[in-house]
């Protein structure tokens, strides 16, 4: 019991390291584009081909033998990062700048109901009544964090919503695929494989599009930023994280992204920090400890164990 819930806690304290890498994306996302001009496509593109590179690079140097994968492990791998990776980007990218970043962070912020019901249809998980309280207070402190009641910016458009729902269902999706295969293999191969997947997946579509060079030294650092810190050093934490927890756990957890995000957005950008988002921040925490807490006993064989 108590090595299952150091191992639960750890996974926990892994996704809360990994959305803190995570918040960082926004903010450089819209750093990037006040200084070019960039399809939401090729922006995705350039920064999987980078990541690629780069984990490509370290494995080659540091541990070849990571570079190996079962053929039968090759369609997780592939819908991972067509799906998780790529098409998330690129929708991440296009909701940004059709929704403006607080509100495309509330409509991501629904990823966790769709990976908590899908892991209750696929995988059996159970979909416990703290579960459910728990997504209630995320979902609502991400809609009170992000600063929309408060805020006076650009229309919603039904487009740019449909857009928000379908990437929080591909945001989502890494959770869940992820659970198929992170147990057997080392996160950097998992890492490797699934933006290897996500470049081809993206290339057709940047196939005739002028290459963004040459750029500014302070865009090149945004970008290298994007790919080392919100990249590579969220996902792979985050895949770490998937070994110790169940799917819709870690979801649940991963919106405390909006926490990080928000405080960045208010020290990087100037955005001012209300008490609407202070009381959204306090239901995301809430929401994460609630989910984070030890399940109850039940009686097997005579013996108490946990429930899961």
């Amino acid at each position: 019991m108590t090595n299952k819930l150091s191992s639960r806690l750890q996974g926990i304290l892994l996704v809360i390291l990994a959305t803190i890498f995570w918040s960082t994306s926004s903010i450089l996302i819209n750093l990037i584009y006040q200084e070019i001009d960039i399809p939401a496509v090729s922006l995705a593109f350039w920064r999987d081909l980078s990541t690629l590179f780069t984990l490509l690079l370290g494995i080659l140097i540091l541990r070849p033998k990571l570079l190996y994968v079962k053929w039968n492990d090759l369609p997780w791998l592939l819908a991972m990062g067509a799906i998780s990776i790529g098409l998330f980007h690129v929708l991440w990218n296009t909701s940004v700048v059709l929704l403006g970043a607080s509100i495309a962070t509330v409509v991501q912020s629904n990823a966790p109901i769709f990976v908590t019901i899908i892991a209750w249809l696929l995988f059996r998980e159970a979909l416990t009544a703290k579960k459910i309280g728990a997504v209630i207070l995320s979902v609502t402190g991400t809609i009170l964090c992000s600063g929309v009641i408060s805020s006076t910016g650009q229309p919603v458009t039904l487009f740019g919503i449909v857009i928000g729902v379908i990437g929080a269902c591909a945001y989502g999706s890494y959770a869940l695929f992820g659970k198929k295969i992170v147990g057997s293999y080392n996160p950097w191969t998992i890492m490797l494989y699934i933006f290897a997947f996500a470049t081809l997946v993206l290339l057709p579509f940047q196939i005739g599009k002028p290459y963004p060079w040459p750029v500014e030294p302070k865009v090149m650092a945004y970008f290298t930023s994007l790919i080392l810190i919100s990249t590579i050093g969220g996902f792979s934490i985050f895949t770490m994280a998937l070994n110790r927890l169940q799917a819709s756990v870690a979801s649940i957890t991963a919106t405390s992204e909006i926490v990080f995000a928000t405080i960045s957005a208010y020290i990087i950008l100037g955005e001012r920090l209300d008490l609407w988002q202070i009381l959204g921040a306090i239901l995301v925490i809430s929401g994460v400890v609630l989910v984070s807490l030890p399940n109850g006993k039940t009686k097997v064989n005579g013996r108490s164990s946990p429930r899961h």
